[in-house]
């Protein structure tokens, strides 16, 4: 009955499994996706030492969202945190976060306008100070953090 229709079903039946592939592919994928940040042109310079130190950061354009580490302390400590931002066009924002994962401050940058932030943030027991960057269509940006006891 199929063939008077004028179907082949050797080579649909390929074409199916191939299409169920991609589609069950794509469902494993995409949550692995939704964490990653894309960025280009960005330019990082690290100076830490001692719970002391800057992390300053240029890119050209960034799309996503990500978690960063920066080691600051040997163990766990209290720093201060100053974030300063910067963005041409689109959002970004950083969020400075407790060991936990919860949110100590965030701080978001306006087209044109600089903005600052600071506050105390507690390290993981690594010595690493968590932070979020979130950056939707951002262009021409510049985030730069400062570390001090």
């Amino acid at each position: 009955m199929v063939e008077n229709l004028g179907f082949r079903m050797q080579g649909s039946g390929s074409r199916l499994r191939r299409f169920g592939l991609r589609c069950l592919m794509a469902l494993f994928v995409v949550p692995l996706l939704a964490g990653c940040m894309l960025v280009s042109g960005e330019r990082t310079t690290i100076d830490l030492q001692d719970g002391v130190g800057n992390i300053s950061t240029v890119f050209v354009g960034a799309e996503g969202q990500e978690v960063r580490l920066a080691p600051v302390t040997a163990g766990p400590a209290e720093v201060q945190v100053i974030a300063i931002l910067g963005v041409e066009s689109g959002d970004l924002q950083i969020e400075l976060l407790q060991p936990d994962g919860g949110v100590v401050f965030a701080v978001a940058a306006r087209p044109d306008v600089q903005v600052t932030r600071s506050g105390a943030v507690r390290t993981n027991e690594q010595g690493e100070v968590r932070y979020r960057i979130t950056a939707r269509s951002a262009r021409n940006g510049n985030f730069q953090l400062l570390f001090q006891p």
